[in-house]
């Protein structure tokens, strides 16, 4: 059926007849998968028990939102108890970057993600980090991590979970410890979050400020959403705060 449709269609609408040629085939494309999903009685729309084919056919539907839904899910599973201020923090973040793409069958795809506590973290880490630059996958942990702190604390279950993810995404630990002292604080934070230790010379932490500066400035993201931009801003904000910080204890000028 869909391949007339297509076929007659497409040759109608732009009258070319390579643009009916296309169509037609794409459409023939769409026959056989529904033929073949429908094949015993079975209905394409049916949920698979696979957790891994499960994500393979909502990302074909939603791509990187679904990625995004079932990282999420990893860590407000982490530490055992989904919390509503988690979930608000997450839906609050995909309304902003996605805005009406937002819909409620994302919901229902966490929802799944959430209850089933299977998720193809290697398949999905590996999706994003083939389409995303370093510095979008750096703030992905951002998001995580705020995820984590929604409820005024980051256990050491959710800093695990979200470790994991780091290094699967490709993330160095100099960044993702950067990006941790950012939450999960402690009395070295502050040299943590510019990747160095307490040993460092003056001149040493001068150079990983400027260094960090560069790497993680807003404008890395600014091909991005509101929320991307906004969590990028909050790093600057913090290389900045830990850099004043550290000057104001040595009295570096």
């Amino acid at each position: 059926m869909y391949k007339w449709i297509l076929g007659i269609g497409g040759f109608f609408l732009t009258r070319k007849i390579a643009v009916g040629i296309l169509g037609f085939i794409i459409g023939s494309l769409i026959d056989a998968y529904d033929k073949s999903s429908n094949k015993n009685g079975t209905s394409s729309n049916r949920t698979s028990s696979d957790p891994f084919e499960y994500y393979r056919q909502q990302a074909s539907r939603y791509d990187i939102q679904t990625m995004l839904m079932a990282l999420s899910a990893s860590v407000m599973n982490a530490d055992g108890k989904v919390l509503k201020v988690e979930l608000d923090y997450v839906k609050s973040f995909f309304h902003s970057q996605f805005g009406d793409r937002f819909t409620k069958e994302h919901l229902q795809i966490l929802k799944h993600f959430l209850n089933t506590g299977q998720i193809p973290l290697q398949q999905i880490c590996g999706d994003i980090r083939s389409r995303m630059p370093i510095e979008v996958r750096v703030q992905l942990i951002h998001y995580l991590f705020g995820i984590a702190k929604a409820d005024g604390d980051v256990s050491s279950e959710e800093v695990n979970a979200i470790n994991r993810i780091a290094n699967i995404l490709g993330i160095s630990a100099v960044d993702f410890e950067s990006v941790k002292n950012m939450f999960y604080r402690n009395v070295d934070s502050d040299y943590k979050i510019l990747g160095i230790d307490a040993n460092a010379t003056d001149e040493e932490v001068k150079k990983a400020y400027r260094k960090m500066a560069i790497a993680y400035h807003p404008d890395k993201v600014a091909q991005m959403g509101e929320e991307y931009q906004k969590g990028a801003m909050e790093k600057f904000q913090k290389i900045q705060e830990a850099y004043e910080a550290i000057k104001k204890r040595r009295g570096i000028k």
